[in-house]
């Protein structure tokens, strides 16, 4: 393992999952119960858990809500109901027939529930509950996985002192533990995510983010290599060491193996981008939400959320994961706007704009992803603002040339919530990166707009027909955000981690492993 000797001494403390409750020895107990709105304003219908409850202490919660008018969403807190909790949280999940709604792309009845659950755990919080007993509310999963999102709190950098409580969460009166445990491993692997980048980048350098992906990953098993400038260019990672020229910090790159599968089983290769804060480099950003920039690896920390999850639930595949780390800052070694770079498949790079750095490092990372022979590429990257100019925090763009591959995605995202939206991938695209003299593509394009379309275009073009899949096979790439989806509080979700899981082991393990190569690009 290459690994380099620097650590800084303040990055145990901002990875730490911080928590006051091991300072508490009184810590109260919540419970959290669920109802769907009835036929007629002010009823309700109450979860088999609820309805047991209530029954257990006399009618005593639908006497109090009586009167009400309860939405989805809406929670309503009461004390006094017995000894056993100090507070009891009802929650509305919305009309009791919901299910896909095609047009939303949506499973509402799960989405109901997570919102439901999400409103009635902060209501508790704000009781000073220190633990949560959930109820099933159905689908133990999605409860869990709610929960689990709804409890953390990005307080990393405060006095340990005075952090809020973390509240612990746990399931209450439901035979489905199993699903409880998923849904509990993928809210940890999402928050993961979220932790990670929101770390400032003055920490979070390429060194800490390397020394957290091992200290996360190790203990679950899984292989993490750490490569330096020495192997970078032996290998010929050209225009990734290039655009990394203008930072101080060195640039790494990091090789993260998953074996869940069989040891002939082809692997899914995911490439992420890593770059830990991204200035825009000579073609300098406004100052205003340049700070937002630390969370520009998002994508490296969706990667280790996921494996980190994967190998929570032992799913039965392999996966190797890249992720090239650096900074794109300026300096007088900076890569300057009109230099033309070599990438490791000998295609040259113009680079009009050194702020579009994230398309030209992850050409030579999918370039290398194809000497692992993988039965799927996914590609994660904070690319472009130009998805969230378009659908907000709504969706994730993908592009995609198989049919069969979209339908699946949009299946999942309908089921985890986490909704995709399917952008073009036309040759008009390819055709605009690569119609320039002198060079063969370019990391801006001709014309205006189209930015997300444009660096999907690029990376196609930088992967070259040769290297396209199979008729029949799936080739996928998906543009998200520029930044992570904020939540109300302005921190990152950690958005994807859940969706990948389900399609990579219920859409590509099983149906698409016998082809030769799959792509999907999630930039």
């Amino acid at each position: 393992m290459l690994c380099t000797n620097r650590v800084l001494q303040q990055y145990p403390r901002v990875v730490r999952k911080c928590s006051s409750l091991c300072d508490s020895k009184d810590i109260k107990r919540g419970l959290l119960l669920g109802m769907y709105e009835g036929c007629n304003q002010g009823e309700y219908v109450f979860t088999p858990a609820a309805a047991k409850f209530d029954q257990e202490n006399g009618g005593r919660i639908l006497e109090l809500l009586k009167g009400t008018d309860l939405k989805a969403g809406d929670c309503r807190v009461f004390h006094n109901l017995g000894t056993e909790f100090y507070a009891i949280a009802m929650t509305c999940c919305g009309p009791e027939s919901l299910g896909l709604n095609e047009i939303e792309m949506l499973n509402e009845c799960k989405e109901g529930i997570r919102v439901a659950v999400g409103s009635g755990v902060r209501a508790l919080e704000k009781s000073a509950i220190g633990h949560i007993m959930v109820e099933g509310f159905t689908n133990a999963e999605a409860a869990a996985e709610s929960a689990s999102l709804s409890v953390w709190r990005w307080q990393d950098m405060k006095d340990r002192s005075r952090n809020a409580i973390e509240a612990k969460v746990d399931l209450h009166d439901d035979p489905d533990t199993e699903g409880w445990v998923r849904g509990i491993q993928k809210g940890e692997g999402q928050n993961i995510a979220r932790r990670l980048s929101e770390v400032p980048a003055n920490i979070m350098t390429p060194v800490a983010f390397s020394q957290a992906a091992l200290d996360i990953l190790c203990p679950c098993g899984v292989h993490v290599d750490i490569r330096d400038r020495d192997w970078l260019e032996e290998k010929k990672f050209l225009a990734f060491l290039t655009m990394s020229k203008g930072s101080c910090e060195p640039p790494l790159f990091l090789e993260m193996s998953y074996c869940g599968g069989g040891e002939g089983d082809k692997p899914v290769v995911i490439t992420g981008k890593g770059v830990t804060f991204d200035s825009g480099g000579l073609c300098l950003r406004k100052c205003e939400g340049m700070n937002e920039f630390r969370a520009d690896m998002a994508g490296a920390a969706v990667i280790v959320g996921l494996l980190r999850t994967l190998a929570a639930l032992g799913i039965p595949i392999n996966v190797n994961a890249l992720v090239p780390l650096m900074e794109n800052m300026p300096g007088g070694a900076s890569i300057k706007p009109g230099d033309v770079l070599v990438g490791m498949n000998n295609k040259t790079i113009r680079v009009e704009q050194t702020d579009h750095e994230g398309r030209v490092i992850m050409a030579d990372t999918l370039s290398h992803a194809n000497a692992f022979n993988p039965c799927l590429t996914v590609n994660l990257a904070t690319m472009t603002e130009g998805i969230r100019t378009a659908l907000g925090s709504s969706a994730t763009g993908t592009f995609t040339e198989s049919d069969t591959v979209w339908r699946e995605l949009a299946k999942a995202g309908a089921d985890t919530g986490d909704r995709v939206w399917r952008m073009p991938l036309w040759n008009f695209f390819r055709n605009r990166v690569k119609g320039h003299t002198g060079v063969d593509v370019h990391n801006v394009g001709a014309g205006r707009g189209a930015t997300p379309c444009l660096g999907a275009a690029f990376l196609s073009v930088i992967r070259g027909d040769a290297d396209l899949p199979p008729e029949g096979a799936d080739d996928r790439k998906a543009d998200k955000n520029s930044l992570p989806v904020p939540q109300p509080d302005g921190l990152s979700v950690g958005q994807g981690v859940g969706v990948l899981i389900v399609i990579i082991f219920t859409v590509f393990y099983v149906p698409f492993r016998q082809y030769r190569t799959n792509t999907l690009e999630i930039v």
